[in-house]
C-alpha cells in the first residue's frame, strides 16, 4: 500500500481536458435540474390553486415542505458523503429526487403531492451540497473559481428556464408535466453519472490509498494524452482530523461562522426578495401579466450575475468579490424602493439581481466548499447549508410583516442589515482561497484582506 498518494497535488497540476469537461457536464446538468425544480413551485402552485386541486394554506405547506426537505438533505448528505463517498451521495440524492418527482406527477391529492415534495426537497438539498463539493475536489486550484462559478450558472439558469418551459408546457399539458420533465431529466442524468469516478482526495483521506492510487493513475493517463505532466506539489506533512469536533475549534470554527452568516444572508435575499418580486409588483398596483413580465426580466440577471462571479472570482479573489458585490447590493437596495417609474423599476431591479447572483455563485458554488478540509468538507458544508435553509422557514413571515408595515423599503432594510453583517464577518473572519490548493488552507487562521487585490 502506498504511504502517500498525494491526490491533491497530482490533481491540481493536471491540464484542463476531456476528463474535467465530462465531470463538469454531468454534475452541471444534475445541478441544472436542481435549480429548475427549486423554482418549479412558482409555475405549478398558481395552477393547482386555480383548478381547485389545492388551497392557499396547502400551497404554503408545499413550500414549507420543500425547505424542510432541503434542510434534511443538506444535513444528511454531509454525513453520508464523508462516510460513504461523494459518488454514493450524488447518485443517491439524484435518484431520490427523480423518483419523487415522477411520483408527484401522479399524486391523486395535494396531501400526497406535499409528501412527494418533501422527498424531492431532500434530494434537492443534498445535490446542492455534494455537487459543488465534488467539483471542488477535482478541478485545479488556479481555475477552481471559474469552474465552480460555472456550476452556479447551471443552477440559476433553472430560474428563467422553469418560467419559459412552464409558459409552453402548462397550458398544453397541465402542471403535472412539469414534474415529469424534472423527474425524467434527473433519472437520465443519474444513469449517465454512473460512470463518474469517486473523489481521489476523499479515498486518500479515509485511508483507501490503493484505490486512490489506481484512480489517480487512470485520471493522469486521460489527462496526459501521451505527454509528460508537470511535477505535483508535495503532500502536507500532517493531515487534519476527520473528527466532527474539529469544526467547533479554531481555525474551522471561524470558517463555520463565515459559512453560516453567508448562507443565511444569501438564502434570505433569494427567498425573501427575489422570489417575492411578483407579489411586490402586484401589491404596488401592477397587473398579474405585467408583474410576471417584470419578474422574468429581473430573473435574467441570475445567469448574468453568476457568470460574472465565475469569471471574476479567480481574478479579483473571493473576499474582495464577496465584499464588493455585497456593497453594490446595499447601494442598489437603498435606491430600489424609491423608484416607481414603470421603465426604471424593472431596469434597476435587473441591476440589483446581478450582484445578488454574483454572491450566489461565490457563496454556494465557490467559497463555502473551499473553506473546509476534505475529511469534513461535506459535513461542514451540510451544516452551514442547513442553517441557511433554516432561515427560509422564518423568512416569509418576516417579509410579510415588514412589507405590511413599510412596503418594499421595509423588506430591503432587512436585506441590507444582513449584507452589512456579512461584509463585516467575511472581512474579519474569512480567509482568501484564490489560486490556492485545498491542502494549503487546512490550518490557516483568518486574516483580513483589502478590497482590491492584484491579479
Amino acid at each position: 500500500m502506498p504511504t502517500s498518494v498525494n491526490a491533491g497535488g497530482r490533481l491540481d497540476r493536471l491540464p484542463i481536458g476531456p476528463f474535467h469537461y465530462r465531470i463538469m457536464t454531468l454534475i452541471g446538468i444534475g445541478m441544472f435540474f436542481d435549480g429548475f425544480d427549486i423554482y418549479l413551485a412558482g409555475t405549478v402552485l398558481g395552477v393547482t390553486l386555480k383548478t381547485g386541486f389545492s388551497t392557499l394554506g396547502q400551497n404554503a405547506i408545499f413550500i414549507s415542505a420543500t425547505f424542510v426537505g432541503m434542510m434534511v438533505g443538506s444535513f444528511g448528505t454531509g454525513f453520508l458523503g464523508d462516510r460513504f463517498g461523494r459518488r454514493f451521495s450524488y447518485q443517491f440524492n439524484l435518484l431520490l429526487f427523480g423518483l419523487a418527482s415522477l411520483a408527484a406527477a401522479f399524486a391523486p391529492t395535494m396531501t400526497i403531492l406535499i409528501v412527494c415534495r418533501f422527498f424531492m426537497g431532500v434530494g434537492l438539498g443534498a445535490e446542492n451540497v455534494v455537487g459543488y463539493s465534488t467539483m471542488t475536489e477535482f478541478v485545479p486550484a488556479k481555475s477552481r473559481g471559474k469552474w465552480l462559478g460555472l456550476m452556479a450558472v447551471c443552477v440559476v439558469t433553472g430560474l428563467p428556464a422553469a418560467l419559459l418551459v412552464a409558459s409552453f408546457v402548462v397550458p398544453q399539458f397541465g402542471w403535472r408535466a412539469m414534474f415529469v420533465l424534472g423527474g425524467v431529466g434527473a433519472l437520465v442524468v443519474w444513469y449517465l453519472r454512473k460512470s463518474l469516478p469517486e473523489s481521489p482526495r476523499w479515498l486518500e483521506a479515509v485511508g483507501r490509498k490503493e484505490e486512490a492510487e489506481a484512480l489517480m493513475q487512470s485520471i493522469e493517463r486521460q489527462a496526459a494524452q501521451g505527454r509528460s505532466l508537470p511535477a505535483p506539489a508535495l503532500a502536507p506533512a500532517v493531515a487534519p482530523s476527520g473528527d466532527l469536533a474539529t469544526l467547533f475549534t479554531q481555525p474551522l470554527l471561524a470558517r463555520m461562522i463565515v459559512g453560516s452568516v453567508c448562507l443565511i444572508t444569501i438564502n434570505t435575499l433569494l427567498y425573501g426578495f427575489v422570489t417575492w418580486l411578483p407579489v411586490f409588483f402586484i401589491k404596488q398596483g401592477l397587473s398579474v401579466a405585467t408583474s410576471f413580465s417584470y419578474a422574468l426580466l429581473m430573473a435574467l440577471g441570475a445567469p448574468v450575475g453568476s457568470a460574472i462571479g465565475a469569471l471574476t472570482a479567480d481574478r479579483w479573489g473571493r473576499k474582495p468579490t464577496i465584499i464588493g458585490s455585497s456593497l453594490v447590493t446595499v447601494v442598489l437596495g437603498i435606491i430600489y424602493p424609491m423608484i416607481s417609474d414603470p421603465i426604471l423599476l424593472p431596469a434597476v431591479g435587473f441591476l440589483l439581481t446581478i450582484p445578488i447572483y454574483v454572491l450566489v455563485a461565490l457563496l454556494f458554488g465557490i467559497y463555502i466548499p473551499e473553506l473546509f478540509p476534505t475529511e469534513v468538507r461535506l459535513r461542514a458544508s451540510g451544516i452551514v447549508n442547513t442553517l441557511g435553509r433554516g432561515a427560509t422557514i422564518v423568512t416569509p413571515f418576516l417579509v410579510v410583516m415588514l412589507f405590511e408595515a413599510r412596503g418594499v423599503a421595509g423588506v430591503m432594510s432587512l436585506m441590507i442589515g444582513l449584507l452589512i453583517v456579512q461584509i463585516v464577518t467575511v472581512a474579519g473572519l474569512g480567509i482568501e482561497t484564490r489560486h490556492r490548493r485545498l491542502e494549503e488552507l487546512k490550518g490557516e487562521e483568518p486574516a483580513p484582506v483589502a478590497l482590491k487585490e492584484t491579479p
